[in-house]
Order: C-alpha cells, then structure tokens, then sequence
C-alpha cells in the first residue's frame, strides 16, 4: 500500500515480528498453541503480529500482551473501526500497548476484499508467518502464501488428520512450510532475519544521526543516535523507565529513542517490560 494508518505506537514496528495465524473457529488445542506460541516468542522480544480476527488472532493477541514482546493487529478495516465488534477491549488495549495497523484510511468499514490485503500487510510486516490451525479453505493460508511470496519464512504447526482445522497446515507443510513443535525452532529459523533487521536499522539510525547532527549543531550534550549504546545505557539507569521519560532525559525526539532501544533490545542489552517501561540487563 502507499501508505499504512497507525493508532497507537508506529515505533512498535521497528521490533522484529512474527505472524501468528489461524482459524476463526480454532479447537481447545489450538487456541493453546497460540497462547503457548504468543507468550514465548513474545517474552524471547518478538513482537506479536496478527489480524485481530476470533479465534487464533485473538488467543494470540492476548497472550503477547503479556510479553515484552508486544503485539501489533493488522486490521482489513480503519484503525478507528473494530471487526468484530466483541473485540473492541482488545482492540483498545492493542492501540494503549502496541499499535492497530491498516492500509485503509480511518471509517473503513469490514469488506470482504479488504482482507487479502490485510492479510499481505500482515506478511510483510513480519519476519515469519505462523499458522496454528487452519482449514482447506482459511483466509491464514492467504497470509502463509503472502508470506512465502515475500520470502519469509513459514511455519506450521500439525494436528491430528482427523482435526479438519488441521488440513490447512498440513497442506502447506507439504508445500515446504516448516513443521514447528516448539517456539525455540522459530527462533533458531528466524535468526539470520532477525540480525539482517538489526544492521537496516543501525543504518537507519547512522543516517539520523548524521541528519540530527547536521540540523542542531548546537545540541552538543545530547547522546547521538549511534550503535554505541553506552550513553544510551548511562541515561537509562538502573530502574525501568517510560520512553517519554528517557526522551526528556536525553533531549531527543520520542522517535529516534524508540529507535534506538530497539536496536539494544536486538543486542540483548536491554528489554520492554510488560507494562511497556524499559529497564537494562545485565551484562
């Protein structure tokens, strides 16, 4: 799309994400792999990204919550519009600590041609799309596809043959998406991704850096956005701190602070916690 609408934090999309999908009308086990899924990869700092749908969405949403991780819901509707409409608490919750993401202008209504497209945002902006359970037909083998397309890497998690929402995994597993038993094989999978994303972003930040620098040459007590995160560190203390907080601390713009943490939670050396403060770790 040509452009993408964000209610909440769009700096929530620097963090590396993973795609958790599925059915609408999942089994008792398969909302349990969401969870299960959702809160490990989420505390291990990927984001959760899904599409705000019933069923595996929503287990999935709800579990990353939880992590530091977070999540972010890629919606076929506005931001400002929920679909469906039982999940407006989570929704709302979504947008207060993570962010609601759509490619349609706000007042969009729910359109059944919307939610290819969602469903390829919903690829794009993950490193990797998992699929929980799905059925011949599940609008999450689009988002898989999407994902393969894009070169992602793709993930499915089996059922018994005799779970008819366990087909659509079992059919992309057969088209060489990854059988996946444990959160610690998507990581390992992931992980050149993940680094890739790391260097794009310390790029970025070099850039900014060097453009801040240009434009406010007389800031000269204000730590540089760079891949020395030392100062970054100096400033944060020993006590989890809110980003607005560290911002008003180093004099620089909200922005290029959650930039910058970013990057040092992709280094192991600091960490979002649960209520969204951040705080070091040791070492």
């Amino acid at each position: 799309p040509a452009a993408l609408w964000v209610q909440g934090d769009a700096t929530r999309m620097l963090v590396p994400q993973i795609a958790i999908v599925g059915a609408r009308a999942a089994t008792p086990e398969g909302l349990a792999h969401a969870r299960f899924f959702a809160g490990a990869l989420g505390h291990a700092g990927l984001g959760v990204a899904s599409g705000l749908a019933a069923g595996i969405d929503a287990a999935a949403h709800a579990a990353a919550l939880e992590t530091c991780g977070g999540t972010l819901a890629v919606v076929g509707t506005g931001c400002d519009v929920v679909y469906p409409a039982r999940h407006r608490e989570l929704a709302a919750r979504i947008a207060a600590q993570g962010a609601v993401v759509s490619a349609f202008p706000p007042g969009t209504g729910a359109r059944a041609a919307h939610f290819p497209m969602r469903n390829r945002v919903l690829a794009g902006l993950a490193l990797g799309v998992l699929v929980v359970e799905a059925g011949q037909r599940s609008g999450a083998l689009i988002t898989a596809h999407a994902g393969i397309a894009l070169g992602r890497e793709v993930f499915a998690v089996p059922g018994s043959i005799a779970n008819p929402m366990a087909r659509g995994c079992h059919r992309l597993i057969r088209e060489g998406a990854q059988l996946i038993e444990s959160p610690a094989e998507a990581l390992d999978a992931l992980r050149p991704a993940i680094a890739a994303q790391g260097l794009r972003l310390r790029e970025c930040l070099q850039i900014a850096a060097g453009d801040a620098t240009s434009a406010g040459a007389g800031r000269q007590d204000a730590p540089a956005v760079t891949a020395d995160g030392g100062r970054w560190l100096a400033a944060l203390g020993h006590a989890p701190v809110a980003l607005e907080t560290l911002a008003l601390r180093v004099d620089q713009p909200v922005a290029a602070v959650s930039a910058a943490l970013s990057l040092l939670e992709l280094e192991g050396r600091v960490a979002r916690t649960a209520g969204g403060l951040w705080q070091r770790l040791p070492g």
